[in-house]
């Protein structure tokens, strides 16, 4: 078997309606499917929802659930806000821009351009409390390459000692900024 792509990923909303208009509004991602049900498919379950799709670009896919006889959403209060997000891949600095833009014209709080050496990236949440990344890949070829190489022997060092291998400490310096 191989894996040919991700059919859909799927979170818990708070409103379908105000995050597909949301998600179209700021990311302009098209409202593609609603399915609605009284009970849960795989389960049998009774639980009536609003499952909607949304178009997140070269056939991605991304979906919300509203689940309005669930408890309050909640999230994973063991694991740092910062880990669980969703990263979305822009074409250029100046399409970051704008988006960094917009959102803040809205009083979206936005971290960022954080310069993650090989890519640049926002970072806001989504009316539902989910962290988004918005990213811009700047890293060259031989930037990928460095880090290809050294992928395995990272992840041996890390699984053995837990504390982060410096094989790619030339991530961390100061870059020369490279002017247009």
């Amino acid at each position: 078997m191989h894996i040919q792509k991700i059919h859909h990923v799927a979170y818990r909303c708070i409103d379908a309606k105000q995050t597909v208009e949301w998600y179209g509004k700021y990311l302009n991602m098209g409202f593609i499917l609603a399915i609605a049900e009284d009970q849960v498919p795989s389960t049998g379950a009774p639980d009536p929802y609003m499952h909607v799709f949304l178009d997140a670009g070269a056939g991605n896919v991304l979906a919300f659930f509203e689940l309005p006889n669930q408890s309050a959403m909640g999230r994973d209060e063991n694991t740092p806000a910062w880990v669980q997000h969703l990263a979305m891949e822009v074409g250029s600095m100046d399409e970051l821009l704008a988006a960094k833009e917009r959102l803040q014209a809205d009083g979206i709080e936005v971290i960022g351009p954080t310069n993650h050496t090989i890519f640049k990236s926002i970072y806001f949440f989504d009316p539902n409390g989910h962290r988004l990344e918005l990213a811009v890949n700047t890293g060259t070829p031989d930037m990928m390459q460095k880090l290809d190489a050294v992928k395995w022997d990272m992840l041996n060092e890390w699984a053995q000692t837990r504390k982060a291998p410096k094989h790619a400490a030339w991530m961390h310096a100061p870059q020369p900024e490279v002017q247009a």
